[in-house]
């Protein structure tokens, strides 16, 4: 059964929070609508430019381009089985003309007053419009345009309304105990049928593999490192963190196992891990051999592979930081990556590719966009 929900409280309210804890709870993604309109803001398009244009001159989205955008972002396949909005609809002429059924909205009551004492106590924030004043006129803003929004879906009887300064805790257990029992069980019986699933993050040395396999260990995913078999072995035996000495213990366990070897040999791991979870993550699966090793010993597990792509300066520039193996780099090494151990295919196969040439915070939020597709999609 699809469900959608709607977060509306002023700057501060804690509304990301209570749709993460939501999210994670129903099963459901939570989104705002600054997180869609960045997607659609790096779009190569008139509409693309129109939004990035319009966001970075400082003025909000006009009514019909909003309800336009977040009403054809919402049509992809992760949301089909509902959302938590958070952002929209922002004004009464969005409400009404949003087509979708929202079934609940989410208002989280918190005192201007309160509002500025927490947001003056986060200390570390770098938004411009996040100035005492700043602040001040986006919460009357809210009051003014947003505050009738409440009161429409309260006309409707689709409102919630929590106290906001309330614990995070206490606001979360308010918000579940009013939307119902039911709506969790359904929740419940949605993981239990859930598909098992191996997400593989794949890459050249220093594209960013293990910064995107961090952020999915965040979603709460265990992770298997398939490079920790040679690392081991090398560090047991007291060798030398170099490429020579990687290229031959790699032959040496191809020669016994096969060119699936580090697949075949975390295979048992592998099949611990999914007796409690639904999703595992592999970093460092190489060749394409060990992707089709794993489909043919996990017939029932969708298996999905990320190539996270930088170009060689960058890469080397972040390989050269390393505290451990920071000799391990070079065009040689890339060359023994790609050809020696086949991991060509395996990147250049790849069922979805990000760039990762600029911040952690830009690879985050790409690395989001392809788990929501693949988590509730």
């Amino acid at each position: 059964m699809t469900k959608r929900f709607v977060l509306i409280g002023i700057q501060g309210a804690g509304k990301s929070t209570q749709g993460t804890l939501l999210s994670h709870q129903l099963h459901i993604p939570y989104l705002s609508t600054g997180h869609i309109f960045r997607d659609i803001g790096k779009t190569k398009t008139p509409l693309g430019r129109y939004v990035k244009e319009t966001l970075n001159a400082g003025l909000l989205i006009p009514d019909k381009q909003a309800i336009e955008i977040v009403e054809t972002y919402l049509k992809r396949k992760e949301y089909k089985r509902g959302y938590i909005l958070d952002g929209f609809p922002r004004t009464l002429i969005q409400a009404k003309a949003f087509a979708h059924d929202v079934d609940k909205v989410i208002y989280i009551d918190l005192p201007e007053k309160d509002a500025l004492w927490r947001i003056a106590g986060r200390g570390d924030t770098t938004r411009e419009d996040e100035t005492l004043a700043g602040v001040q006129k986006r919460i009357q803003l809210f009051f003014d345009v947003t505050m009738p929004v409440v009161d429409h879906y309260q006309k409707l009887d689709k409102l919630i309304s929590v106290d906001g300064t309330a614990s995070i805790e206490t606001i979360h257990k308010d918000i579940i105990a009013q939307l119902g029992q039911e709506l969790l069980q359904q929740a419940a019986r949605h993981v239990s049928k859930k598909q098992k699933t191996i997400i593989a993050v794949v890459g050249l040395p220093g594209s960013g593999k293990s910064e995107a396999t961090d952020y999915l260990i965040s979603k709460g995913h265990p992770v298997v490192h398939f490079g920790n078999i040679i690392n081991d072995y090398i560090d047991k035996h007291n060798l030398a963190q170099t490429e020579d000495v990687h290229e031959k213990i790699r032959l040496e366990f191809r020669e016994k196992h096969g060119i699936a070897a580090l697949a075949i040999l975390n295979k048992q791991k592998i099949n611990d891990l999914f007796k409690k979870h639904a999703i595992v993550v592999i970093n460092g699966m190489r060749s394409y051999e060990e992707k089709l090793y794993l489909e043919s010993e996990f017939k029932k597990v969708t298996i999905v592979t990320i190539c996270v792509w930088a170009d060689f300066e960058t890469r080397q520039n972040r390989l050269k930081t390393r505290k451990d193996r920071n000799g391990l780099m070079g065009r040689v090494r890339d060359i023994n990556e790609v050809l020696d151990t086949h991991m060509g295919p395996t990147l250049a196969l790849a069922d979805y590719m990000t760039l990762n040439s600029g911040t952690k915070e830009e690879l985050y939020h790409e690395i989001e966009n392809i788990y929501r597709e693949i988590y509730f999609g």
